[in-house]
């Protein structure tokens, strides 16, 4: 069993403390304890509700090795049950499928309504027998999982632990209250998936902070400077950056994307972009707005889910889709651009003498404020 390592010098002040120990990014025993002190026992995303258009719509969900499911019910809502049978464990949805009646299990047939109810056992109690006085189909519904959806992110508490969502994230809804209207999904040209050879975390380091821009994002740099960005953090729920000046983009004919209803003055030239602890990246502008989760493969191994949300659906003019593209290249350019040196950090990681470094009292405290946070939801669980 590996060995805790102290976290104390995590937890001071940003002008003294050193990063989290090597053992966070590289050892397969510490990636588990995360896996339950972090990203199970608080409000982590999952998925895009986008994938679960209509009613009926179900999309599997492998999270951290736990098989989910994503269901959109009768109601419009979205369910998420553990995506397996509660008869002998078999895997229910193995693809994105539509559900035209029951969610029916591949091994005997058990069936379950789009709410996780349990509908039919089929010979439970023997050849032509569907019920069993020992089968209570009430006591045997789906396991759901707490969830919520927000800016289109699906998130999950698995432990059942966290308080609600609105209370864990009501600053950050206060914040971004403006932009609490309807987002379309761009469609075909707002989604990217990219593959990191490294720990989820290190993806959220890098996004929280700007003092890389000048050298990672020379050409961002250029219109949007490291002077121009502020940080933002708020201790034990968020962290990240904000611009005073963001560039909308305009195709040769000078036509740029319709901008969201109502926003004040604030967004007219600025944007904002901010790690939602623990795995969700969130950035709005005045015409756009986008959602990142990270999905922990393993101790070394993140996939980037982005997907690219706009005021106007996509097809609402001809004139949006060259837009569409060259935003999607936009995005995808800055965040390839990150990936060589979050896994030149992760190689970092293997420095026998590495402590986890220093942070800068002047351009790390976003970054600084994550690792507090990771930091102590480990010492709470292993306090427990």
């Amino acid at each position: 069993m590996t060995k805790h390592m102290p976290l104390i010098g995590v937890m001071k002040p940003v002008n003294q403390a050193n990063g989290l120990p090597n053992a966070h990014y590289i050892d397969p025993h510490v990636f588990q304890e995360e896996k339950r002190a972090v990203l199970f026992a608080n409000w982590s995303g999952i998925g895009f509700a986008k994938d679960i258009p209509e009613a009926g719509d179900a999309f599997p969900v492998n999270f951290l090795g736990m098989p989910l499911l994503m269901v959109r019910d009768r109601d419009g809502s979205v369910n998420v049950f553990q995506n397996v049978c509660r008869h002998r464990g078999m895997t229910l949805v193995d693809q994105p499928t539509k559900i035209r009646g029951a969610i029916r299990c591949p091994y005997h047939s058990w069936c379950y309504g789009l709410n996780g109810e349990l509908r039919t056992t089929p010979h439970v109690g023997g050849p032509g027998q569907n019920t069993h006085e020992d089968i209570k189909p009430a006591e045997l519904g789906l396991i759901r999982i707490r969830s919520h959806v927000w800016m289109d992110v699906v998130f999950v508490n698995i432990d059942g632990t966290a308080p609600e969502f609105h209370e864990v994230h009501a600053e950050l809804l206060a914040r971004w209250r403006e932009f609490d209207q309807r987002m379309y999904h761009g469609g075909e040209s707002a989604s990217l998936k990219l593959h990191v050879a490294a720990n989820w975390k290190l993806a959220v380091e890098n996004y929280c902070e700007s003092y890389h821009l000048p050298w990672v994002h020379p050409d961002l740099n250029s219109y949007s400077r490291l002077e121009d960005h502020y940080d933002i953090c708020l201790p034990n729920k968020y962290s990240g950056q904000g611009s005073y000046v963001y560039e909308q983009l305009k195709d040769a004919d000078g036509r740029s994307f319709p901008d969201f209803a109502n926003l004040g003055e604030k967004w007219n030239t600025g944007a904002e972009y901010v790690a939602l602890y623990p795995n969700v990246l969130l950035g709005v502008q005045r015409d756009h707005a986008f959602a990142m989760v990270l999905e922990p493969v393993s101790c070394e191994r993140t996939v980037e889910h982005l997907e690219l949300y706009y005021a106007a659906p996509p097809d609402s003019s001809p004139d949006m889709q060259g837009l569409l593209h060259a935003n999607r290249q936009r995005w995808k350019t800055v965040f390839e651009e990150d990936i060589s040196v979050v896994e030149g950090m992760q190689k970092g990681r293997h420095a026998e003498y590495f402590d986890g470094g220093r942070f800068s009292p002047a351009m790390d405290e976003p970054t600084h404020n994550f690792h507090y946070w990771v930091a102590g939801q480990i010492e709470k669980a292993r306090s427990a």
